[in-house]
């Protein structure tokens, strides 16, 4: 298991008519922090694009406890939870500033070849990061 902590401030137009952050941002923040967890760990998702490979997103589940708002200080636990095959999980917890749980997802990617876009296993620079990572 590999973890990270995101944090940002929710901006003006990620909320809604209801002044609340809107449900459709909520994959935008997760993608981010995903990759910052890569980042973390010596990947760019560039990386992954150059040396051919997609990482299309294959299945979600998100759990909204809680509403937030504009101007809001947010963190992400990210987990990258498996690599198996061409399937990658991570799980996601999102707290507010008082450290209240807001919400909780899962997302499962699968890694393609960038221009076929036919499954195949990830690539070993990121299973060797992974890797020398894992707690």
């Amino acid at each position: 298991m590999i973890e990270h902590e995101y944090t940002f401030r929710v901006m003006y137009p990620d909320t809604d008519q209801m002044g609340t952050v809107h449900h459709s941002n909520y994959a935008k923040y997760y993608e981010t922090a995903r990759w910052e967890l890569f980042r973390s760990i010596g990947i760019s998702y560039k990386s992954v694009e150059d040396a051919g490979f997609m990482l299309p997103v294959i299945r979600m589940n998100f759990h909204f406890l809680k509403t937030t708002s504009y101007d809001a200080l947010l963190t992400v636990h990210t987990t990258l939870k498996d690599v198996k095959g061409v399937r990658i999980w991570f799980t996601y917890k999102l707290y507010n500033e008082q450290n209240e749980l807001i919400n909780k997802a899962e997302t499962e990617l699968a890694f393609v070849d960038k221009h076929s876009w036919k499954p195949c296993a990830a690539p070993d620079f990121v299973l060797k990061a992974i890797e020398l990572n894992h707690k």
